[in-house]
């Protein structure tokens, strides 16, 4: 580093406002600051500070975030004081001459002289002299700092409470000077309207920066999909994903339940038994239902000319249909002859198999009905082009809209959107290992949304089918083993709480938004956080975002734990208000352009 540098940096430093000074008593974990009495009157909760220390005989750098102000005036705590003022209101020789502000200041990051990048991170490893100057952090303070580092840094909203732009990083999960190394989950927890739907969309476009690194997004609700129409209707707050993802050279497709080929019997053998296609041949409990699913299903199988992707076509259902007047199969479902299984015989000949094939059997069918001139493509396929890197010079983001209003026409609930989620993360995992196995890793993130819908803890098990538990154990399994195959996920839930805490204790970058402090969701919240009482104190500040006037107006705030910024490297909680303009968020990060 030149010494131009480091007289610069100084520089800036001494242009901007000072705040206070530390005080006593301090500890390397928490600063005790003496307000300078020209800051007393400005907002100073949540501002990033700066000041600097010599440490070693290197000039030193900390930055934190103030997180709490205390007034003292011994004066007015004396007994008798307190009695004149009941009488008088205030007493002009002590009242406000004599209040002291004190802050509470958390040290997030620390910076040393040195290094080829001009400054490299260090710890605070002593309390600094009392006395010691506390400076306000500005935009040009940060980018000086943070210059080596620049083309990485990425921005999601300023500073909680302030002006300066918070850095934030997002690196792929491969090697390199912009990689990880590896794979790691993250989080984003909040009430529905805090804003985690837009800071999620937020952080795919980080990520898409990257042309190695491939992007898929279950999208259970249509949010994503939506964004991704290029004529997608106008919003507060309505980012044009697509054309975003298009500029950065990576393709952008959304894959709708309509689009969407399944490709497994065992799949259809499950959906099969959630359709009423047995219940209309009077085969009525549960477990016989399941038993002639899977009979069925084995002879459609063994049978020439029956296949899955041609499962639609009349002639098809003709020979499927033909099936159920066989004896063999009747037995196998009805071992011993009976009432049911004459019920059953009797239902199968009086019923009407062009009703039976239109009402039932079609909406199944064409779930797996093969066509690629209309754009389908099997789950395998699609993931397959998504993740082949080979296949690609800058990878694309596929969304999958599983949603209800996608699946006109088709048989789809609950359960069978379990089923298509399972299939597809199942398939994401296989690649993933085969890669693997093959010295490559997959540079992917997937993004879940709902995610504490899919993957609720042993308390929220509102549905516990087979279908939910299915979901629920792949990602669990998932979120244990996929990082060293560079697969990562982000988990978007309206919950702590209620997301499984095998889940939660395998993220490694968290963001929580207004709406988790009471109840439960402030007890699992201070679990992951710990003991750091002032930065909940300051989380439980948040307003909530609709409680503005306008919507200009409104406040998306985050906490954010873990590494994700240059200036979070010691684990300590940052507080950040996301963008609430598009412009805002498009300029800050040249996006677009």
């Amino acid at each position: 580093m030149t010494d131009d540098s480091a007289t610069n940096l100084d520089r800036l430093i001494d242009q901007t406002e000072r705040l206070g000074v530390v005080g006593s008593p301090s500890s390397t974990a928490q600063l005790a600051l003496d307000i300078l009495g020209s800051a007393v009157t400005r907002k100073l909760v949540g501002e990033l500070a700066l000041f600097r220390f010599l440490q070693d005989t290197s000039p030193h750098y900390a930055l934190g975030q103030i997180t709490e102000i205390q007034l003292r005036n011994i004066w007015h705590e004396d007994p008798t004081m307190r009695s004149l003022i009941r009488q008088r209101g205030r007493v002009d020789a002590v009242s406000e001459r004599q209040d002291t502000h004190l802050g509470q200041m958390i040290i997030s990051a620390v910076f040393q002289e040195g290094g080829s990048a001009g400054y490299e991170p260090s710890i605070l490893g002593t309390v600094p002299s009392t006395g010691t100057r506390i400076h306000l952090v500005t935009d040009p303070v940060l980018d000086e700092l943070l210059r080596p580092y620049r083309e990485q840094i990425f921005y999601l909203g300023h500073v909680y409470g302030s002006k300066p732009k918070l850095p934030l990083w997002f690196k792929h999960f491969d090697k390199g000077p912009d990689g990880a190394g590896e794979a790691y989950h993250l989080g984003i927890f909040g009430k529905t309207g805090s804003g985690k739907s837009v800071l999620a969309k937020m952080i795919l476009l980080a990520y898409a920066r990257y042309t190695k690194m491939a992007l898929l997004v279950i999208d259970p609700q249509g949010e994503f999909a939506k964004d991704m129409k290029s004529n997608a209707p106008s919003g507060e707050f309505r980012l044009p994903l697509k054309d975003l993802i298009r500029s950065q050279g990576k393709k952008a497709h959304v894959l709708t339940v309509r689009k969407l080929v399944l490709d497994r019997w065992d799949l259809f053998r499950q959906i099969l038994a959630e359709s009423k296609f047995f219940r209309e041949l009077q085969v009525m409990t549960q477990d016989k239902v399941e038993t002639a699913c899977d009979q069925f299903t084995e002879a459609m199988r063994k049978t020439s000319g029956i296949k899955l992707a041609t499962l639609h076509e009349s002639d098809v259902f003709k020979k499927a249909w033909k099936l159920l007047t066989q004896d063999k199969l009747r037995n196998k479902i009805y071992a011993r002859e009976g009432a049911a299984a004459e019920r059953f015989r009797d239902a199968v000949n009086e019923a009407n198999p062009d009703e039976i094939y239109q009402g039932i059997w079609l909406p199944v069918a064409r779930l797996f009905q093969e066509d690629r001139e209309a754009g389908r493509r099997k789950v395998e396929d699609a993931l397959r082009w998504l993740l082949k890197f080979k296949e690609h010079t800058n990878r694309p983001v596929l969304v999958v809209d599983v949603s209800k209003e996608q699946a006109q026409g088709l048989l789809w609930n609950d359960t069978i959107q379990s089923l298509v989620i399972k299939r597809l993360l199942e398939g994401v995992t296989h690649i993933a290992e085969d890669m693997y196995r093959e010295g490559e890793s997959l540079n992917a993130l997937v993004v879940i949304d709902e995610a504490h819908r899919l993957a609720p803890g042993p308390r929220d098990l509102s549905r516990d089918d087979d279908a939910a538990r299915g979901v629920r154990s792949v990602l669990i399994d998932a979120a244990r083993t996929t990082r060293k195959y560079g697969l990562g996920w982000l988990f978007i839930s309206q919950t702590l709480s209620s997301l499984h805490p095998e889940i939660l204790q395998q993220l490694r970058i968290f963001f929580f938004g207004f709406g988790l402090g009471l109840g439960q969701e402030f007890q699992s919240l201070r679990q992951l956080v710990g003991s750091s009482g002032t930065a909940l104190d300051l989380y439980q500040l948040f307003r909530d975002p609709h409680s503005a006037f306008d919507p200009r107006s409104r406040q998306y705030s985050f906490m954010t734990i873990g590494p994700v910024s240059p200036l979070s490297f010691s684990g300590s909680p940052l507080f950040l208000n996301a963008f609430n303009t598009v412009d805002a968020f498009l300029n800050a990060n040249e996006l677009g352009r």
